[in-house]
Protein backbone atom coordinates (compact mmCIF):
# COMPACT_ATOMS: atom_id res chain seq x y z
CA UNK A 1 0.00 0.00 0.00
CA UNK A 2 3.02 2.62 0.85
CA UNK A 3 4.11 1.94 -2.54
CA UNK A 4 0.80 2.28 -4.55
CA UNK A 5 0.76 5.81 -2.05
CA UNK A 6 4.52 6.90 -3.47
CA UNK A 7 3.78 6.24 -7.02
CA UNK A 8 0.57 8.58 -6.98
CA UNK A 9 3.24 11.40 -4.90
CA UNK A 10 5.57 10.44 -7.91
CA UNK A 11 2.77 10.95 -11.03
CA UNK A 12 1.96 14.34 -9.26
CA UNK A 13 5.76 14.98 -10.20
CA UNK A 14 5.71 13.57 -13.48
CA UNK A 15 3.13 14.94 -14.61
CA UNK A 16 3.92 18.77 -13.88
CA UNK A 17 3.87 20.96 -16.83
CA UNK A 18 7.80 21.31 -17.23
CA UNK A 19 8.13 17.64 -16.97
CA UNK A 20 5.92 16.47 -19.58
CA UNK A 21 7.66 19.13 -21.85
CA UNK A 22 11.07 17.21 -21.23
CA UNK A 23 9.46 14.04 -21.56
CA UNK A 24 8.38 14.77 -25.14
CA UNK A 25 11.54 16.50 -26.15
CA UNK A 26 13.16 13.11 -24.62
CA UNK A 27 10.95 10.91 -26.78
CA UNK A 28 11.57 13.27 -29.80
CA UNK A 29 15.35 12.98 -29.09
CA UNK A 30 15.19 9.37 -28.84
CA UNK A 31 13.56 8.28 -31.79
CA UNK A 32 15.95 10.24 -33.90
CA UNK A 33 18.76 8.70 -32.41
CA UNK A 34 16.90 5.51 -32.55
CA UNK A 35 16.32 5.85 -36.48
CA UNK A 36 19.99 7.27 -37.02
CA UNK A 37 21.64 3.39 -37.25
CA UNK A 38 25.02 3.16 -34.91
CA UNK A 39 24.49 5.95 -32.41
CA UNK A 40 22.33 4.10 -30.07
CA UNK A 41 20.52 4.69 -26.45
CA UNK A 42 23.82 4.94 -24.15
CA UNK A 43 25.37 6.68 -26.83
CA UNK A 44 22.77 9.57 -27.19
CA UNK A 45 22.03 9.79 -23.33
CA UNK A 46 26.00 10.10 -23.47
CA UNK A 47 25.83 13.23 -25.82
CA UNK A 48 22.91 14.53 -24.75
CA UNK A 49 23.75 14.18 -20.83
CA UNK A 50 25.39 18.06 -20.70
CA UNK A 51 21.72 19.70 -22.03
CA UNK A 52 20.62 18.59 -18.56
CA UNK A 53 22.60 20.23 -15.51
CA UNK A 54 21.11 23.20 -15.28
CA UNK A 55 17.59 20.94 -14.88
CA UNK A 56 16.60 19.53 -11.59
CA UNK A 57 17.75 16.15 -10.70
CA UNK A 58 14.22 14.62 -11.31
CA UNK A 59 13.42 16.55 -14.82
CA UNK A 60 16.94 15.44 -15.69
CA UNK A 61 16.52 12.20 -15.02
CA UNK A 62 13.01 11.98 -16.85
CA UNK A 63 14.35 13.38 -20.42
CA UNK A 64 17.59 11.24 -20.05
CA UNK A 65 15.25 7.85 -19.42
CA UNK A 66 12.73 9.36 -21.85
CA UNK A 67 15.84 9.32 -24.43
CA UNK A 68 16.52 5.87 -23.71
CA UNK A 69 12.12 4.54 -24.42
CA UNK A 70 12.47 7.15 -28.17
CA UNK A 71 15.41 5.09 -28.93
CA UNK A 72 14.12 1.99 -28.14
CA UNK A 73 11.16 2.71 -30.13
CA UNK A 74 12.94 4.39 -33.27
CA UNK A 75 15.51 1.36 -34.01
CA UNK A 76 12.38 -0.54 -35.21
CA UNK A 77 11.46 2.22 -37.93
CA UNK A 78 14.70 1.62 -39.89
CA UNK A 79 14.59 -2.23 -39.37
CA UNK A 80 11.21 -2.30 -40.87
CA UNK A 81 11.21 0.38 -43.65
CA UNK A 82 14.96 -0.09 -44.80
CA UNK A 83 16.18 -2.90 -43.68
CA UNK A 84 19.03 -1.16 -41.45
CA UNK A 85 18.90 -1.72 -37.83
CA UNK A 86 19.14 1.52 -35.87
CA UNK A 87 20.25 -0.39 -32.73
CA UNK A 88 21.58 -3.91 -32.46
CA UNK A 89 18.59 -5.44 -30.74
CA UNK A 90 16.63 -4.53 -33.75
CA UNK A 91 18.27 -6.97 -36.18
CA UNK A 92 15.94 -9.71 -35.53
CA UNK A 93 12.67 -7.51 -36.17
CA UNK A 94 14.41 -7.12 -39.84
CA UNK A 95 14.18 -10.40 -39.77
CA UNK A 96 9.81 -10.91 -40.42
CA UNK A 97 9.37 -6.46 -40.61
CA UNK A 98 11.27 -5.74 -43.21
CA UNK A 99 9.82 -8.65 -45.49
CA UNK A 100 6.11 -7.67 -44.18
CA UNK A 101 7.05 -3.82 -45.74
CA UNK A 102 8.07 -5.47 -48.78
CA UNK A 103 4.38 -7.45 -48.76
CA UNK A 104 2.99 -3.50 -48.82
CA UNK A 105 2.55 -4.49 -44.90
CA UNK A 106 4.73 -1.48 -43.74
CA UNK A 107 2.21 0.18 -41.36
CA UNK A 108 0.74 -3.34 -39.78
CA UNK A 109 4.36 -4.31 -39.17
CA UNK A 110 5.47 -0.51 -37.31
CA UNK A 111 2.40 -0.80 -34.95
CA UNK A 112 2.62 -4.38 -33.93
CA UNK A 113 6.53 -3.00 -33.34
CA UNK A 114 5.17 -0.04 -31.57
CA UNK A 115 2.56 -1.79 -29.65
CA UNK A 116 4.87 -4.89 -28.26
CA UNK A 117 7.87 -2.40 -27.84
CA UNK A 118 4.90 -0.83 -24.93
CA UNK A 119 4.03 -3.95 -23.84
CA UNK A 120 7.23 -5.20 -22.75
CA UNK A 121 7.90 -1.95 -20.94
CA UNK A 122 5.08 -1.76 -19.37
CA UNK A 123 5.50 -5.38 -17.54
CA UNK A 124 8.79 -4.40 -16.90
CA UNK A 125 7.82 -1.11 -15.62
CA UNK A 126 5.72 -3.02 -12.80
CA UNK A 127 8.07 -5.52 -12.13
CA UNK A 128 10.28 -2.24 -10.85
CA UNK A 129 7.19 -0.77 -8.95
CA UNK A 130 6.77 -3.70 -7.16
CA UNK A 131 10.09 -5.17 -6.74
CA UNK A 132 12.59 -2.19 -6.50
CA UNK A 133 11.57 -1.62 -2.74
CA UNK A 134 11.79 -5.05 -1.57
CA UNK A 135 15.16 -5.32 -2.88
CA UNK A 136 16.19 -2.04 -1.98
CA UNK A 137 15.15 -2.59 1.70
CA UNK A 138 17.04 -6.14 1.77
CA UNK A 139 19.79 -4.32 0.29
CA UNK A 140 20.05 -1.76 3.63
CA UNK A 141 21.47 -4.75 5.36
CA UNK A 142 24.40 -4.41 3.25
CA UNK A 143 28.11 -3.53 4.86
CA UNK A 144 31.20 -3.51 2.64
CA UNK A 145 31.72 -6.70 2.40
CA UNK A 146 28.34 -7.40 1.04
CA UNK A 147 28.74 -4.32 -1.29
CA UNK A 148 31.90 -5.66 -3.19
CA UNK A 149 30.19 -9.18 -3.41
CA UNK A 150 26.91 -7.51 -5.82
CA UNK A 151 29.70 -5.63 -7.81
CA UNK A 152 31.42 -9.21 -7.93
CA UNK A 153 28.58 -11.05 -9.19
CA UNK A 154 27.90 -7.69 -11.76
CA UNK A 155 31.47 -7.81 -13.47
CA UNK A 156 31.61 -11.94 -13.51
CA UNK A 157 27.92 -11.75 -15.22
CA UNK A 158 29.57 -9.40 -17.93
CA UNK A 159 32.37 -12.16 -18.21
CA UNK A 160 30.06 -15.40 -17.81
CA UNK A 161 26.84 -14.53 -18.93
CA UNK A 162 27.87 -12.14 -22.14
CA UNK A 163 28.12 -13.24 -25.91
CA UNK A 164 31.28 -11.82 -26.03
CA UNK A 165 34.80 -13.35 -25.62
CA UNK A 166 36.00 -13.66 -22.35
CA UNK A 167 39.24 -12.40 -22.78
CA UNK A 168 37.98 -9.72 -24.85
CA UNK A 169 35.35 -8.66 -22.12
CA UNK A 170 38.37 -8.99 -18.99
CA UNK A 171 40.77 -6.87 -21.37
CA UNK A 172 37.78 -3.73 -21.73
CA UNK A 173 37.15 -4.48 -17.91
CA UNK A 174 41.06 -4.01 -17.11
CA UNK A 175 41.15 -1.07 -19.53
CA UNK A 176 38.39 0.67 -17.55
CA UNK A 177 39.54 -0.44 -13.95
CA UNK A 178 43.08 1.40 -15.06
CA UNK A 179 41.24 4.36 -16.17
CA UNK A 180 38.90 4.55 -12.41
CA UNK A 181 42.19 4.05 -10.06
CA UNK A 182 43.80 7.45 -11.90
CA UNK A 183 43.90 10.46 -9.38
CA UNK A 184 43.43 10.49 -5.23
CA UNK A 185 43.57 7.31 -3.95
CA UNK A 186 40.05 7.38 -1.49
CA UNK A 187 41.65 5.29 1.59
CA UNK A 188 45.66 6.55 1.91
CA UNK A 189 45.08 10.03 -0.09
CA UNK A 190 48.14 9.31 -2.36
CA UNK A 191 48.18 10.24 -6.50
CA UNK A 192 47.89 7.84 -8.98
CA UNK A 193 48.62 7.84 -12.49
CA UNK A 194 48.41 11.30 -12.80
CA UNK A 195 51.75 11.80 -14.73
CA UNK A 196 51.98 15.41 -13.61
CA UNK A 197 48.81 16.68 -14.90
CA UNK A 198 47.13 18.86 -12.24
CA UNK A 199 43.85 18.03 -14.26
CA UNK A 200 43.63 14.47 -13.59
CA UNK A 201 43.94 14.50 -9.72
CA UNK A 202 40.34 13.98 -9.63
CA UNK A 203 40.54 10.83 -12.62
CA UNK A 204 38.91 11.14 -15.44
CA UNK A 205 35.38 12.33 -15.47
CA UNK A 206 32.89 9.69 -16.39
CA UNK A 207 31.06 12.02 -18.78
CA UNK A 208 34.35 12.70 -20.91
CA UNK A 209 35.22 9.17 -21.08
CA UNK A 210 31.47 8.24 -22.58
CA UNK A 211 31.23 10.90 -25.01
CA UNK A 212 34.46 10.14 -26.77
CA UNK A 213 33.95 6.14 -26.21
CA UNK A 214 30.59 5.96 -27.51
CA UNK A 215 29.30 9.10 -29.29
CA UNK A 216 33.14 9.85 -31.42
CA UNK A 217 33.84 6.11 -31.65
CA UNK A 218 30.82 5.39 -33.63
CA UNK A 219 31.13 8.40 -35.50
CA UNK A 220 34.70 7.38 -36.45
CA UNK A 221 33.38 3.98 -37.70
CA UNK A 222 30.52 5.27 -39.46
CA UNK A 223 32.38 7.91 -41.34
CA UNK A 224 35.07 4.98 -42.06
CA UNK A 225 32.27 2.88 -43.57
CA UNK A 226 30.53 5.54 -45.59
CA UNK A 227 27.16 5.39 -44.77
CA UNK A 228 24.86 5.79 -47.62
CA UNK A 229 20.52 5.59 -46.60
CA UNK A 230 18.33 4.78 -49.69
CA UNK A 231 14.84 6.79 -49.15
CA UNK A 232 11.77 4.99 -48.07
CA UNK A 233 8.25 5.74 -47.59
CA UNK A 234 5.60 4.88 -44.66
CA UNK A 235 2.41 6.23 -43.20
CA UNK A 236 0.23 4.85 -40.23
CA UNK A 237 -3.47 5.30 -40.31
CA UNK A 238 -5.92 4.89 -37.45
CA UNK A 239 -8.06 1.60 -39.56
CA UNK A 240 -4.63 0.09 -40.02
CA UNK A 241 -3.72 0.75 -36.38
CA UNK A 242 -7.30 -0.82 -34.57
CA UNK A 243 -7.22 -3.77 -37.43
CA UNK A 244 -3.79 -4.65 -36.21
CA UNK A 245 -4.53 -4.50 -32.03
CA UNK A 246 -7.66 -6.54 -32.88
CA UNK A 247 -5.07 -8.84 -34.04
CA UNK A 248 -2.48 -8.64 -31.05
CA UNK A 249 -4.23 -10.71 -28.26
CA UNK A 250 -4.03 -14.07 -29.96
CA UNK A 251 -0.60 -14.03 -29.73
CA UNK A 252 -0.41 -13.02 -25.78
CA UNK A 253 1.42 -16.28 -24.88
CA UNK A 254 4.34 -15.07 -27.43
CA UNK A 255 4.42 -11.37 -25.71
CA UNK A 256 4.32 -12.65 -22.28
CA UNK A 257 7.27 -15.34 -22.68
CA UNK A 258 9.28 -12.23 -24.30
CA UNK A 259 8.69 -10.40 -21.63
CA UNK A 260 9.94 -12.57 -18.99
CA UNK A 261 12.77 -13.31 -20.94
CA UNK A 262 13.24 -9.77 -21.43
CA UNK A 263 13.16 -8.95 -17.42
CA UNK A 264 15.52 -11.76 -16.99
CA UNK A 265 18.35 -10.66 -19.34
CA UNK A 266 17.61 -7.21 -18.09
CA UNK A 267 18.39 -7.79 -14.94
CA UNK A 268 21.31 -9.68 -15.42
CA UNK A 269 23.31 -7.52 -17.55
CA UNK A 270 22.94 -9.29 -20.83
CA UNK A 271 20.89 -6.93 -22.46
CA UNK A 272 18.81 -6.37 -25.15
CA UNK A 273 20.24 -7.74 -27.74
CA UNK A 274 20.50 -11.08 -26.81
CA UNK A 275 17.11 -11.13 -25.20
CA UNK A 276 15.61 -10.01 -28.55
CA UNK A 277 17.37 -13.23 -30.46
CA UNK A 278 16.57 -15.43 -27.84
CA UNK A 279 12.88 -14.25 -27.35
CA UNK A 280 12.77 -14.61 -31.67
CA UNK A 281 14.56 -18.23 -31.91
CA UNK A 282 12.09 -19.53 -28.66
CA UNK A 283 8.62 -18.17 -31.07
CA UNK A 284 10.14 -19.58 -34.08
CA UNK A 285 10.64 -22.94 -32.16
CA UNK A 286 7.13 -22.89 -30.47
CA UNK A 287 4.74 -20.77 -32.62
CA UNK A 288 2.55 -23.29 -34.86
CA UNK A 289 3.81 -20.54 -38.14
CA UNK A 290 7.43 -21.20 -37.38
CA UNK A 291 7.76 -22.46 -40.67
CA UNK A 292 6.94 -18.84 -41.53
CA UNK A 293 9.34 -16.50 -39.90
CA UNK A 294 11.70 -14.98 -41.99
CA UNK A 295 9.12 -14.44 -44.72
CA UNK A 296 6.89 -12.13 -42.98
CA UNK A 297 5.59 -13.29 -39.77
CA UNK A 298 3.54 -10.54 -37.44
CA UNK A 299 4.72 -12.47 -34.93
CA UNK A 300 8.33 -12.70 -35.55
CA UNK A 301 8.39 -9.36 -34.97
CA UNK A 302 6.29 -9.03 -31.84
CA UNK A 303 8.61 -11.57 -29.74
CA UNK A 304 11.86 -9.56 -30.31
CA UNK A 305 10.42 -5.95 -29.93
CA UNK A 306 8.78 -6.88 -26.84
CA UNK A 307 11.47 -8.50 -25.43
CA UNK A 308 14.29 -5.70 -26.30
CA UNK A 309 11.92 -3.70 -24.49
CA UNK A 310 11.60 -5.74 -21.40
CA UNK A 311 14.99 -6.16 -20.85
CA UNK A 312 16.30 -1.89 -21.42
CA UNK A 313 13.25 -1.05 -18.81
CA UNK A 314 14.45 -3.80 -16.78
CA UNK A 315 18.27 -3.07 -16.59
CA UNK A 316 17.10 -0.30 -14.46
CA UNK A 317 16.18 -2.52 -11.39
CA UNK A 318 19.65 -3.19 -10.10
CA UNK A 319 20.90 0.46 -11.32
CA UNK A 320 18.17 2.49 -8.58
CA UNK A 321 18.17 -0.48 -5.86
CA UNK A 322 21.75 -1.72 -6.00
CA UNK A 323 23.51 1.10 -7.51
CA UNK A 324 24.54 -1.67 -10.37
CA UNK A 325 23.77 -0.89 -14.35
CA UNK A 326 22.16 -3.74 -15.86
CA UNK A 327 23.33 -2.31 -19.57
CA UNK A 328 25.36 0.66 -21.33
CA UNK A 329 22.78 2.92 -20.93
CA UNK A 330 21.93 2.41 -17.21
CA UNK A 331 25.96 2.56 -16.22
CA UNK A 332 25.18 6.35 -18.20
CA UNK A 333 22.55 7.28 -16.66
CA UNK A 334 24.17 5.71 -13.04
CA UNK A 335 27.24 8.25 -14.23
CA UNK A 336 24.19 10.92 -14.49
CA UNK A 337 23.12 10.74 -10.89
CA UNK A 338 26.35 10.56 -9.40
CA UNK A 339 26.97 14.00 -11.02
CA UNK A 340 23.75 15.41 -9.84
CA UNK A 341 25.06 14.57 -6.50
CA UNK A 342 22.71 11.54 -6.12
CA UNK A 343 23.72 7.88 -4.97
CA UNK A 344 22.17 5.12 -6.63
CA UNK A 345 21.09 2.43 -4.76
CA UNK A 346 19.13 0.79 -1.29
CA UNK A 347 19.32 4.85 0.21
CA UNK A 348 17.79 6.42 -2.45
CA UNK A 349 14.57 5.25 -1.63
CA UNK A 350 14.32 6.54 2.01
CA UNK A 351 16.27 9.95 1.50
CA UNK A 352 15.15 10.47 -2.43
CA UNK A 353 11.35 9.07 -2.08
CA UNK A 354 10.43 12.13 -4.81
CA UNK A 355 13.10 11.63 -7.01
CA UNK A 356 12.61 7.54 -7.30
CA UNK A 357 9.15 7.11 -7.66
CA UNK A 358 9.03 10.39 -9.99
CA UNK A 359 11.31 8.23 -12.39
CA UNK A 360 9.51 5.38 -11.48
CA UNK A 361 6.10 7.02 -12.57
CA UNK A 362 7.41 8.92 -15.46
CA UNK A 363 8.56 5.54 -17.32
CA UNK A 364 4.54 4.78 -17.35
CA UNK A 365 3.74 8.08 -18.86
CA UNK A 366 7.17 8.19 -21.20
CA UNK A 367 6.52 4.64 -22.72
CA UNK A 368 3.01 5.74 -23.41
CA UNK A 369 3.91 9.41 -24.72
CA UNK A 370 6.52 7.54 -27.17
CA UNK A 371 4.01 4.63 -28.75
CA UNK A 372 1.37 8.21 -29.34
CA UNK A 373 4.47 9.86 -30.84
CA UNK A 374 5.81 7.24 -33.29
CA UNK A 375 2.68 6.03 -34.16
CA UNK A 376 1.65 9.94 -35.54
CA UNK A 377 4.91 10.63 -36.50
CA UNK A 378 6.37 8.08 -38.49
CA UNK A 379 6.61 9.48 -41.99
CA UNK A 380 8.56 12.43 -40.28
CA UNK A 381 10.97 10.30 -38.38
CA UNK A 382 11.85 8.21 -41.69
CA UNK A 383 12.87 10.99 -43.71
CA UNK A 384 15.72 11.64 -41.29
CA UNK A 385 17.47 8.88 -43.50
CA UNK A 386 17.49 11.42 -46.30
CA UNK A 387 19.55 13.31 -45.05
CA UNK A 388 23.30 12.95 -46.01
CA UNK A 389 25.49 12.05 -43.05
CA UNK A 390 27.91 13.83 -43.81
CA UNK A 391 25.66 16.49 -42.56
CA UNK A 392 24.84 14.64 -39.28
CA UNK A 393 28.05 13.47 -38.20
CA UNK A 394 29.53 17.23 -37.84
CA UNK A 395 26.86 18.49 -36.00
CA UNK A 396 26.98 15.19 -34.00
CA UNK A 397 30.76 15.85 -33.15
CA UNK A 398 30.28 19.56 -32.10
CA UNK A 399 27.57 18.54 -29.83
CA UNK A 400 30.06 15.80 -28.32
CA UNK A 401 32.68 19.03 -28.09
CA UNK A 402 30.54 21.55 -26.46
CA UNK A 403 29.38 18.61 -24.01
CA UNK A 404 33.16 17.31 -23.04
CA UNK A 405 33.58 21.40 -22.37
CA UNK A 406 30.60 22.28 -20.34
CA UNK A 407 31.72 19.93 -18.26
CA UNK A 408 34.68 21.52 -16.35
CA UNK A 409 35.34 24.42 -19.28
CA UNK A 410 38.53 22.73 -19.60
CA UNK A 411 39.76 22.51 -23.32
CA UNK A 412 42.07 19.09 -21.98
CA UNK A 413 38.75 17.53 -21.09
CA UNK A 414 38.10 18.00 -24.88
CA UNK A 415 41.33 16.57 -26.06
CA UNK A 416 40.52 13.90 -23.77
CA UNK A 417 37.23 12.95 -25.43
CA UNK A 418 39.09 13.12 -28.58
CA UNK A 419 41.54 10.49 -27.10
CA UNK A 420 38.44 8.19 -25.62
CA UNK A 421 37.28 9.31 -29.05
CA UNK A 422 40.47 6.66 -30.62
CA UNK A 423 40.39 4.32 -28.13
CA UNK A 424 36.64 4.07 -28.20
CA UNK A 425 36.86 3.45 -32.21
CA UNK A 426 40.15 1.35 -32.01
CA UNK A 427 38.22 -1.36 -29.67
CA UNK A 428 35.26 -1.23 -31.72
CA UNK A 429 37.25 -1.97 -34.85
CA UNK A 430 38.90 -5.03 -32.64
CA UNK A 431 35.32 -6.04 -31.84
CA UNK A 432 36.04 -5.28 -28.23
CA UNK A 433 32.99 -4.85 -26.10
CA UNK A 434 32.56 -0.93 -24.51
CA UNK A 435 29.81 -2.48 -21.82
CA UNK A 436 31.92 -3.82 -19.79
CA UNK A 437 34.81 -0.66 -19.66
CA UNK A 438 32.12 1.53 -19.03
CA UNK A 439 30.55 -0.64 -15.88
CA UNK A 440 34.37 -0.48 -14.80
CA UNK A 441 34.94 3.20 -14.98
CA UNK A 442 31.28 3.20 -13.87
CA UNK A 443 31.99 1.32 -10.47
CA UNK A 444 35.73 0.51 -10.22
CA UNK A 445 36.70 2.50 -7.77
CA UNK A 446 33.50 2.12 -5.61
CA UNK A 447 34.47 -1.71 -6.18
CA UNK A 448 38.45 -1.24 -4.64
CA UNK A 449 36.69 1.10 -1.91
CA UNK A 450 34.63 -1.52 -0.61
CA UNK A 451 36.79 -4.44 -1.03
CA UNK A 452 39.86 -2.54 0.57
CA UNK A 453 37.41 -1.78 3.75
CA UNK A 454 36.41 -4.90 3.69
CA UNK A 455 39.83 -5.86 4.44
CA UNK A 456 40.58 -3.17 6.88
CA UNK A 457 37.92 -4.60 8.94
CA UNK A 458 38.81 -8.32 8.42
CA UNK A 459 42.50 -7.25 9.20
CA UNK A 460 43.31 -8.89 5.44
CA UNK A 461 41.34 -11.84 5.70
CA UNK A 462 39.72 -12.72 2.62
CA UNK A 463 37.35 -15.20 4.32
CA UNK A 464 35.08 -12.08 4.97
CA UNK A 465 33.89 -12.57 1.50
CA UNK A 466 32.22 -15.73 2.84
CA UNK A 467 31.41 -15.10 6.60
CA UNK A 468 28.18 -15.03 6.79
CA UNK A 469 24.92 -16.71 4.34
CA UNK A 470 24.01 -13.09 2.96
CA UNK A 471 27.71 -12.44 1.25
CA UNK A 472 28.56 -15.97 0.77
CA UNK A 473 25.46 -16.69 -1.26
CA UNK A 474 26.62 -13.48 -3.77
CA UNK A 475 29.58 -14.36 -3.95
CA UNK A 476 28.72 -17.90 -5.01
CA UNK A 477 26.41 -16.83 -7.59
CA UNK A 478 29.26 -14.41 -9.19
CA UNK A 479 31.61 -17.53 -9.08
CA UNK A 480 28.76 -19.58 -10.88
CA UNK A 481 28.24 -16.83 -13.83
CA UNK A 482 32.30 -16.17 -14.19
CA UNK A 483 32.48 -20.16 -14.90
CA UNK A 484 28.62 -20.43 -16.53
CA UNK A 485 29.91 -20.91 -19.94
CA UNK A 486 32.17 -24.28 -18.78
CA UNK A 487 29.44 -25.19 -16.48
CA UNK A 488 26.78 -25.18 -19.31
CA UNK A 489 29.00 -27.39 -21.77
CA UNK A 490 29.63 -29.75 -19.00
CA UNK A 491 26.26 -30.17 -18.04
CA UNK A 492 25.45 -30.34 -22.42
CA UNK A 493 28.05 -33.24 -22.40
CA UNK A 494 26.65 -35.20 -19.27
CA UNK A 495 23.04 -34.61 -20.97
CA UNK A 496 24.73 -36.12 -23.81
CA UNK A 497 26.24 -39.09 -22.61
CA UNK A 498 23.08 -40.06 -20.64
CA UNK A 499 21.10 -39.83 -24.03
CA UNK A 500 23.42 -42.36 -25.59
CA UNK A 501 23.53 -44.70 -22.79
Amino acid sequence: MEELVNLFHGFAVALQPFNIAVMVLGIVLGVIIGVLPGLGGANGVAILLPLTFSMPPTSAIIMLSCIYWGALFGGAITSILFNIPGEPWSVATTFDGYPMAQQGKAAESLTAAFTSSFVGALFAVIMITLVAPLVAGFALRFGPAEKFAVYFLAFCSFVGLSKEPPFKTIAAMMIGFALAAVGLDSITGQLRLTFGFTEMLNGFDFLIAVIGLFGLGEIFLTMEEGLNFRGGKAKIDLRVVLRTWMSLPQYWMTSLRSCIIGCWMGVTPAGATPASFMSYGIAKRVSKNGKNFGKGEIEGVIAPETAAHAAGTSALLPMLSLGVPGSPTAAVLLGGLLIWGLQPGPMLFVEQKEFVWGLIASMYLGNLVGLIIVLTCVPIFAAILRVPFSIIAPLILVLCAIGAYSVHNSTFDVVMMLVFGVIGYALKKCNYPLAPLVLAIVLGDKAEEAFRQSLLGSQGSLGIFFSNPLVSTIMVLGLIALFWSVISNGLTRMRGRTATA
